[in-house]
């Protein structure tokens, strides 16, 4: 989200450019070009679809996102309208009249923002001219074999086209379009070519080539000056969408990245340092009661709990009120969201916390979409066992309390021995024996079409978690997505999340990382990386964010033994704290996630560092004994004052933000506003 006046585009190759940084919104059209604008199929998708509000209410009808059309999303996400900007009219009827099919609409999501879609098949037949006008703009040639990249070449094609007949009609408004990612880069590279009097800016969220060299196991960010750039493209056969990319990063006036990890990886991969790191945010929504968000993750724990009784039945010898709940959530790439190191972190925490003889049990979601047949018969065997007990526990107590109520009413104390006749005794009887099971609770919810072969399964075959009674970690890998519509843990995402404890993400590869942020806001505590985005962003802004229930594993200047051990000491001391200290760690987690909001992202200090909390104890770890303690009940010690550290919290984390006009004497710094 690039603002009217905070940018500052200055003269490229001789063309002659505004200085907008002074200009009202009011005279300024902002374009956003993303292959994810009413298409989900990636995280630029939540980007979008998140800052669209604060953006449409800063913006107005001056705000409009080109996207793809596709059928399914238009008839469910988009209302037709006609367009209220006379040029937007214009181009949409000049490029419908010359064989196009331009739609154009509000995107039904929160502030309905204005968007242009293109249908790509319906102009595929320039296909080949347009290939030409790439080779002759940068001499970049697309074989004919990746449709992807042709499909992008005609999205980019259009939108080019677009902003010409825009830039045509603009009568006086100057045009600004900010394009994410390579997919919509081809439109920025032809704008360029053209001379279309457009100010650019480029958003890299992750460099094609870092993710192919990351997933391929190599040691990426401390050899990033070492990399033979153009053979690495060229042996994993993406040499031509890299070099869309990197046309695209060095023709636009204003590069962009969405972390300071991203923006190092851009100069080495790119060849360029980007002028602003701009920071993903959310919209957040706080609760009227200030606590809602733990009564939430009350209701939701017990909605896991339940799944967990069917799941373990004939195993449920660990109690369930001291039992955690972690997980994992997101892409299917093993190595990348760090699923590697989690597992071999899970293996250490369960010797640990069996050789101290723990009475804490901890069970670790993996919810990573792969390819299955469908669910495992004995997890669905599970919460049917679950479901009749629950029904035969229900009609013994109806029979129960029918004789308690007879036998009070003529005033005598019953007999208990009595009150339960032989028929009572055999149902439950029978009930008990139907919960026996020969086999071990399953580690997988479904049928796994590649069993043998599976990194998560291969790897806990190795280190031995198969849920044992024995065993104080238990592992259940749910290859799919939630869904509340699920007969077998019938959740949507948002929901298990606010039900867990705790969510690991010890990423090596994430630019960004909207899993830990979307659990902050949620007030649940996360495990990052110094390699993600938001770890470094929490590094830079928070003093002590383990604190705050954020634990940063240091994974760029540690070998990956060291950080699995760090991972491990994190994981332990977190199943060492008492429940009051979980509850003190969420309270501050769901503060911290004012710094998240795309209202305050735009109006970020820099060098903001927010302060370490001042109760005792600094941290809810900092003062437990050195073995794991039975009670919750809080030491004397421990003084905490809710209200008065929630109150300093949100000084601290509003200060900064104030609206307040530069003093004219100080020169703003380039890049001081971020978004």
């Amino acid at each position: 989200m690039m603002r009217g006046r905070s940018l500052s585009v200055t003269s490229l190759s001789g063309l002659p450019l505004w200085d907008v940084q002074e200009l009202p919104v009011e005279d300024l059209l902002l374009f956003e070009v993303a292959w994810e604008v009413t298409n989900k199929v990636g995280g630029i998708y939540t980007v979008i679809q998140t800052k669209a509000k604060t953006t449409a209410d800063e913006w107005g009808e001056n705000y409009c996102l080109i996207g793809p059309y596709f059928e399914h999303n238009m008839k469910t996400q988009v209302e037709e309208c006609e367009p209220p900007s006379p040029a937007i009219k214009k181009a949409v009827e000049a490029m419908n009249l010359h064989g196009c099919q331009v739609h154009f609409g509000r995107w039904l999501i929160e502030g309905s923002p204005y968007v242009v879609l293109f249908d790509i098949g319906y102009s595929a037949w320039n296909l080949d001219r347009w290939k030409g006008d790439l080779w002759e703009a940068c001499n970049i040639g697309i074989p004919y074999h990746d449709q992807e990249a042709n499909d992008m070449l005609i999205f980019g094609s259009l939108t080019a086209w677009f902003l010409k007949e825009v830039t045509d009609h603009v009568d006086g408004k100057h045009v600004i379009a900010q394009f994410h990612e390579w997919q919509a880069g081809t439109g920025l590279i032809l704008s360029r070519s053209r001379r279309l009097p457009v100010a650019t800016i480029f958003t890299t969220h992750a460099t094609l080539l870092g993710r192919y060299l990351c997933a391929a196991n190599i040691d990426f960010y401390n050899h990033l000056d070492k990399f033979d750039i153009d053979k690495e493209a060229g042996e994993r056969q993406i040499y031509h969408r890299y070099c869309m990319e990197r046309a695209s990063v060095h023709c636009a006036h204003v590069f962009t990245t969405v972390s300071e990890i991203t923006a190092i990886e851009a100069e080495h991969m790119l060849k360029r340092k980007p002028d602003v790191v701009t920071p993903n945010g959310l919209n957040i929504k706080k609760f009227s009661a200030v606590h809602e968000f733990q009564n939430l993750h009350a209701l939701y724990k017990s909605k896991i709990q339940d799944f967990v009784r069917g799941h373990f039945y004939g195993h449920l010898d660990f109690d369930l009120e001291k039992t955690l709940f972690l997980f994992i959530a997101g892409r299917y790439e093993f190595s990348n969201k760090g699923a590697d190191i989690f597992l071999e972190a899970l293996s250490r925490l369960n010797f640990l916390l069996r050789v101290h003889k723990n009475d804490v049990t901890v069970v670790v979601f993996f919810i990573m979409p792969a390819k299955t047949n469908n669910f495992n018969v004995e997890t669905l065997k599970g919460q049917a066992v679950r479901k009749q007990l629950w029904d035969t526990a229900n009609s013994v107590k109806e029979k129960f309390g029918k004789k308690l109520y007879d036998a009070l009413l003529k005033g005598e104390i019953p007999d208990l021995n009595k009150i339960l006749d032989r028929d009572d005794v055999t149902i439950m009887k029978r009930a008990i024996f139907s919960t026996q099971r020969q086999c071990l609770p399953p580690v997988t919810t479904h049928n796994m079409i590649d069993d043998s072969t599976d990194p998560i399964l291969s790897t806990i075959r190795r280190i031995g978690l198969f849920n044992s009674r024995t065993d104080r970690v238990k592992v259940i890998l749910h290859p799919e997505f939630l869904s509340s519509t699920s007969p077998l843990l019938p959740m949507d995402y948002e929901e298990f999340v606010r039900g867990c404890h705790l969510g690991v993400f010890p990423s090596y590869y994430e630019p960004w990382g909207y899993t830990p942020a979307e659990c902050t806001v949620m007030g649940i505590p996360s495990v990052t990386t110094n390699l993600s985005g938001f770890g470094c962003f929490m590094q830079e802004h928070v003093t002590d964010p383990a604190a705050y229930g954020i634990y940063i594993v240091d994974r760029r200047f540690c070998s990956p033994d060291e950080s699995c051990n760090q991972l491990t000491q994190f994981l332990y001391g977190f199943c060492k704290q008492s429940r009051r200290q979980r509850i003190i760690q969420r309270n501050r987690t769901e503060r911290l996630s004012d710094l998240l909001d795309w209202k305050y992202l735009g109006r970020q200090t820099q060098g903001f560092k927010f302060p370490r909390p001042s109760s005792v104890p600094p941290s809810p770890t900092s003062s437990q004994h050195s073995s794991p303690q039975a009670s919750d009940v809080e030491d004397e010690d421990e003084r905490y004052d809710e209200e008065e550290e929630a109150e300093r919290d949100r000084l601290n984390i509003k200060s900064p933000f104030i609206l307040g006009q530069v003093p004219h004497e100080k020169k703003k710094q380039h890049g001081e506003h971020k978004n």
